[in-house]
């Protein structure tokens, strides 16, 4: 029996896809490549080009395939966007996910994963985040998410379908080895914009908003290496085989960094000046992330072994020194 992994070669999703396949799991990935690289993942693996919003392709793949679970990335995610563009994200994320479903219930596939976000809490009322707080966002990305969360409740309810939703905060860093990273046609993700400077695509970076309610004034995340994100997915994959109820979880560190504290922290990964310059805050930012994850750390057996934002951050600066332009090169 197969894993499909939907934009499994995206960020996130090929990482996860390489860890799958170091653990021996048969996979299919099925990416549309208007976001992921087909070069992010081995080429003997097998590879569908289409869109999950296409019926008769997800037709194809289920009945040319035993797949038994899959596991769900192909969303699009740039919270900024979604607020000039929401119906982007309504049309892709949830007319995608109501495809998926419909093909898993059709087809027998009774298991998924979901890469949900830590945008579904909103601007949060404590600090830090768990699980049962209120999921009340603050843009369409994080409202579709949610939206995403409770289409799979409701029709695995009906249908039998067992679920993982796994909320996660700020994805960063790379596989150790520098062989795939992060490269994103329009990127809007901190530290691979940090990295744009000392690699002199960019002369500065530029941080939006100084007057939060935070010790700096900018922004606190909670960043994730993608690596432990991988791993939680695995984490959840087994938690379902073994008979696990459906659930959600939180994925992150539980430890928040500011912007500045994270420019600061690349300077000394790279050893080169960064230069800074300020803007006004971007609409549907909340102010701080920080997640709670005892949840996955008691029930799935997950704990992140990437716990410092510098060795994160090397990882980054690995993957972007050795492909600068990314898997262009």
């Amino acid at each position: 029996m197969a894993v499909l992994v939907c934009g499994g070669a995206g960020y996130i999703g090929s990482h996860t896809v390489k860890r799958l396949t170091e653990k021996g799991e048969e996979i299919i990935i099925v990416d549309n490549l208007v976001t992921g690289h087909h070069t992010a993942v081995n080429s003997d693996l097998k590879f569908y080009e289409a869109d999950i919003r296409d019926s008769g392709a997800l037709d194809k793949i289920f009945t040319e395939n035993k797949i038994e679970a899959v596991i769900h990335f192909a969303a699009f995610i740039e919270a900024g966007e979604s607020v000039t563009r929401p119906l982007k994200y309504f049309d892709n994320n949830v007319y995608g996910m109501q495809n998926l479903l419909q093909a898993m219930a059709k087809h027998g596939a009774n298991k998924i994963i979901f890469s949900s976000s830590a945008a579904v809490y909103g601007e949060p009322k404590r600090i830090p985040i768990e699980e049962d707080d209120a999921t009340e966002p603050t843009n369409p990305y994080g409202e579709t998410k949610l939206i995403m969360e409770k289409m799979i409740r409701w029709v695995g309810a009906a249908h039998g379908i067992r679920y993982v939703s796994l909320r996660y905060f700020n994805a960063a860093g790379a596989i150790e080895d520098g062989s795939i990273g992060e490269d994103h046609p329009h990127e809007t993700h901190l530290i691979p914009l940090i990295l744009q400077v000392p690699l002199g695509k960019r002369d500065h970076i530029t941080v939006y908003g100084t007057d939060y309610p935070t010790a700096d004034g900018t922004c606190i995340r909670d960043y994730i290496h993608v690596i432990d994100l991988a791993d939680a997915h695995i984490c959840a994959l087994n938690y379902l085989r073994n008979g696990g109820e459906s659930n959600y979880f939180n994925l992150g560190t539980g430890h928040g960094f500011s912007v500045k504290e994270m420019i600061d922290a690349a300077k000394k990964v790279t050893g080169q000046d960064i230069k800074t310059e300020y803007g006004a805050r971007r609409a549907g930012d909340p102010a701080r992330l920080i997640a709670s994850g005892e949840k996955a750390r008691k029930i799935l057996g997950w704990s992140p072994r990437f716990d410092d934002v510098e060795k994160i951050i090397a990882t980054a600066w690995n993957w972007h020194k050795s492909h600068p332009s990314g898997y262009a090169d």
